[in-house]
């Protein structure tokens, strides 16, 4: 990938939504390592919550969750610009944690290229150049499979159980904070079926579009 690494643009971003089981996080890592860029996931929650004051611990439990409406006034900003919404004391915190990764995303997108995966990056960087967005997902059947092969200690029903639950909640969390809809097409710049593919000629393929979108 040396050339292609030559004709890419000095600052650029791939960001990667999927579905629960359906490969995201690793075919992420997959590009990112090809690309030899910078890679955020996790990382992103432990680094966010320390500039925020926050632990990580806590920051995790509560990633990739929207708030709940019910009691109290708290404001989050879209990414931008703050907006006062009717919720619960504990959405308060939630609030937090947004705007905290929010901002921790625009610092990493400065520094140089990088794959961010999940956290509504698509849409908090949606004003910046050379950003491309890309979704992943599967059949059901072959996310639950993934699922039960790292970790063997679960069935199949739970893990298709997991899968639904998962997706929901990563759903709600993109259409709560941002004004598209979570793995609708038209949400992103490519969308990706993981098991049409492996994992490393998937990743190729998208590489190679970010390429021809991209490349000088």
């Amino acid at each position: 990938m040396d050339e292609t690494k030559k004709q890419m643009p000095a600052k650029y971003v791939i960001t990667v939504g999927r579905t629960f089981g359906s490969g995201g996080r690793a075919l992420g890592k997959l590009i990112a390592d090809k690309l030899g860029i910078a890679y955020y996931d996790k990382e992103l929650l432990s680094q966010a919550a320390a500039k925020a004051g926050m632990s990580a611990e806590y920051f995790e439990q509560n990633d990739e969750r929207a708030p709940s409406f019910f009691s109290g006034i708290f404001s989050f900003n879209h990414g931008y610009n703050p907006v006062a919404y009717f919720a619960g004391p504990s959405s308060i915190s939630s609030d937090g944690i947004y705007q905290a990764q929010c901002e921790f995303i625009h610092e990493i997108a400065e520094k140089g290229p990088c794959v961010i995966v999940g956290r509504t990056s698509d849409y908090v960087l949606r004003d910046m150049d050379n950003v491309v967005n890309i979704f992943v997902h599967a059949p059901i059947e072959c996310c639950v499979k993934r699922i039960v092969e790292r970790s063997e200690s679960l069935s199949e029903e739970r893990a298709r159980a997991m899968a639904e639950r998962t997706n929901k909640v990563r759903s709600a969390f993109y259409n709560f904070y941002t004004d598209k809809v979570w793995g609708a097409a038209s949400s992103y710049d490519l969308t990706i079926d993981s098991s049409t593919m492996t994992l490393d000629k998937v990743a190729d393929y998208i590489i190679e579009y970010v390429r021809l979108r991209l490349a000088k």
